[in-house]
């Protein structure tokens, strides 16, 4: 009788013992012993995308939300983020800074997207970065104001900083052009001041001379108070910063004045609708672009998909973010933490060229290529 009990025991002690293996293996527990429900990774992936569809370079926003649009396909049929559709929530954030906050607290709070591919304009993404960070990381495509460098550890760009921009354009204005005095004319957002406070640094460094600086409300539709100014003063070339519709205005203007010299602008020219709205006002005008290498499968797609030859600034860096978001998301999953720690160590070969980020989630490097103005189109500059 003793034997056959203690018997017992030991066979009750033991399926006791697995239950409370089983048990902790599939029901985890709180601190205080409560039970808590394990998330399960379902549904699609929410990606976020906060640009301007509307307003002044809304040509840009558009374009690169077809490209996206068409990498979404791609992905999702390739098997999404281990078997999950990729899904990304458009936001219009008008390349303004309180549209894009009020955008950013949407997608991060409501929507809950794991990733923002944006903001397009600076003033869009330094407005969003401290409501994403900490949260969920941010790729822009095309913002380029330095003080993002400082943004926060969640906030990256595949663009280059403006730290690499104006310097390139000071350096090409005084020793390609031969321009000693300059007459700076921008417009008052983030890129713009941005932007020219470092063309001001490296040309004055190099030896020149910004000799006036006049501004102007971005979406300024008369520019000849500032540019009558321009005109009194002693000056080789005007360093002009603006975006589509200041810019067709301004270099209307600079022709009606009979002004003569030299017109560097920025890479917002890269509109194709300034040299057919200002005719041949805007002819020879110039402006850098980032280099992005010719890319004739990346084309043909894009043709196929939108019936349209048109890749605007930015359109091929977006395409880039969101191949890079997902294949990070393929091997460490969805968790934002998990996301920023990877995307420090990409190192990726895309259609807008070689990506890697440095310690402040910018870009290592960046190539320009200047443009020019010409019969209505926009041309690669020949001397």
């Amino acid at each position: 009788m003793g034997e056959r009990k203690t018997n017992t025991l030991i066979v009750i002690s033991m399926l006791a013992l697995a239950l409370l293996v089983i048990a902790g293996c599939s029901t985890p527990t709180g601190p205080t012993g409560e039970v808590v429900e394990e998330k399960q990774e379902t549904g699609p992936v929410k990606i976020g995308f906060l640009g301007p569809l509307t307003g002044d370079i809304s040509f840009l926003g558009n374009n690169m939300m077809k490209g996206l649009e068409m990498g979404v396909e791609e992905i999702n049929r390739a098997g999404g983020v281990n078997g999950r559709p990729v899904k990304i929530i458009f936001e219009d954030g008008k390349c303004n800074a309180k549209e894009a906050a009020a955008a950013a607290q949407k997608l991060v709070n409501i929507d809950q997207v794991v990733a923002i591919i944006g903001g397009t304009c600076s003033s869009e993404t330094l407005a969003a970065a401290p409501i994403a960070e900490g949260k969920t990381v941010m790729i822009s495509p095309t913002s380029s104001n330095p003080a993002i460098t400082d943004a926060g550890d969640y906030i990256f760009r595949d663009y280059p900083s403006d730290v690499f921009q104006g310097a390139y354009a000071a350096e090409y204005a005084y020793n390609e052009l031969g321009a000693r005095r300059v007459a700076a004319l921008y417009c008052l957002t983030d890129w713009c001041v941005a932007l020219n406070n470092r063309f001001k640094e490296t040309f004055e460094e190099l030896g020149g001379e910004i000799v006036v600086e006049e501004t102007f409300e971005q979406g300024s539709k008369d520019l000849r108070t500032q540019l009558t100014k321009i005109k009194g003063s002693d000056f080789d070339m005007i360093y002009f910063l603006s975006y589509t519709e200041s810019g067709i205005v301004g270099l209307q203007q600079i022709k009606e004045l009979g002004i003569t010299q030299t017109i560097l602008g920025g890479d917002a020219w890269s509109d194709t609708t300034i040299p057919e709205r200002a005719g041949s006002a805007a002819d020879g005008a110039l402006h850098p672009e980032v280099y992005t290498p010719d890319n004739p499968e990346f084309k043909a797609k894009i043709k196929a998909y939108t019936d349209s030859d048109e890749i605007t600034l930015g359109t091929p860096q977006a395409y880039d973010a969101l191949r890079i978001l997902v294949g990070v998301m393929r091997q460490v999953g969805t968790d934002p933490e998990d996301i920023k720690d990877a995307l420090y160590r990409v190192k990726y070969d895309g259609v807008s060229g070689k990506i890697s980020f440095d310690e402040n989630g910018d870009l290592e490097r960046a190539e320009y290529t200047i443009f020019e103005f010409r019969d209505g189109k926009i041309v690669e500059y020949q001397r």
